[in-house]
């Protein structure tokens, strides 16, 4: 089992030679980001030697009716979901987006400041259900930022 497999680019070309040395399936479990340039890099060197499984988080149909509320409140990611606590799931958030916000959407190749995405994130949570305007996004953004605002 090979896990964070994005960080690890060189893997791939390995893999495929010992995939193609003994090919029984279900040898290796790769785990990891779908960033576009790993699936793009496992699609053509593992051509044919792979699959690919989409992990989502929990659904209702998962959880059952009668946990609805937490499944809202929490989100379907295991470590949220199934915290002790809602102090402790609600850390368990700020960690993840913390480092989606600072890392993965850079890996990802979007370029934009990690405090700046967050303050679109909560604008965009601000206008849930409701019309909103892209450029009273923008105008709002570019004064948080001339302002020197980071939350």
């Amino acid at each position: 089992m090979l896990d964070e497999a994005q960080r690890r680019r060189d893997l791939f070309p390995v893999l495929r030679v010992l995939a193609d040395e003994d090919p029984r399936p279900g040898r290796f479990l790769v785990l990891g980001s779908a960033s576009p340039e790993l699936t793009g890099l496992a699609s053509e060197s593992l051509a044919g030697r792979a699959t690919t499984l989409e992990l989502g988080g929990f659904r209702l149909s998962d959880v059952g009716a009668d946990a609805m509320d937490r499944l809202w409140l929490r989100g379907g990611l295991p470590r949220s979901y199934l915290a002790r606590d809602e102090r402790v799931s609600q850390a368990w958030r700020d960690e993840y987006i913390a480092t989606f916000l600072e890392r993965d959407l850079a890996n990802l190749g979007i370029r934009v400041p990690a405090a700046t995405m967050r303050r679109f994130w909560s604008m965009l949570a601000n206008f849930h259900g409701q019309l909103w305007s892209g450029a009273e996004l923008a105008r709002s953004l570019r004064e948080a930022g001339d302002r020197g605002e980071t939350n």
